[in-house]
């Protein structure tokens, strides 16, 4: 017999945690990709550009949290940890990229992360019935 050390509103809350985890670094990604727009064009746009790799990071490690303790405590799945897990390793692939300004694959990752999470996205909505 195995007991569960978490209560039935904790394991509510998580999946709508992990949701809005989720979203949010959709949304991180998506502002990357208009920050490194104003990167290219105006000088003040590499502080943007910055502050938004500091929000993307904190938040891709805040989404790997959630999906830890959404998995361990509950025995959820272990998909969205394995999720989470890489795409905290891509963004700090990407991050590394940025640092030693190789654009030629920094540009193509930064895209492939915003279709991964947006895909991520839509697989955790939940699905409504018509």
């Amino acid at each position: 017999m195995t007991t569960t050390t978490t209560t039935p509103a904790a394991g509510r809350r998580l999946p709508g945690l992990l949701r809005l985890a989720i979203t949010l670094q959709t949304v991180a990604v998506f502002a990357q990709a208009i920050t490194a727009g104003l990167l290219l064009t105006s000088p003040a746009g590499g502080a943007a550009h910055s502050a938004g790799s500091y929000t993307l990071f904190s938040v891709t490690l805040a989404h790997l949290v959630i999906a830890v303790l959404a998995w361990r405590p509950g025995g959820g799945p272990v998909r969205p940890v394995l999720h989470a897990a890489g795409f905290f390793g891509l963004t700090l692939a990407q991050v590394a990229l940025g640092l030693a300004h190789v654009k030629s694959v920094h540009v193509p990752l930064g895209v492939a992360l915003f279709g991964l999470s947006l895909l991520h996205l839509v697989t955790v909505s939940p699905r409504r019935n018509p």
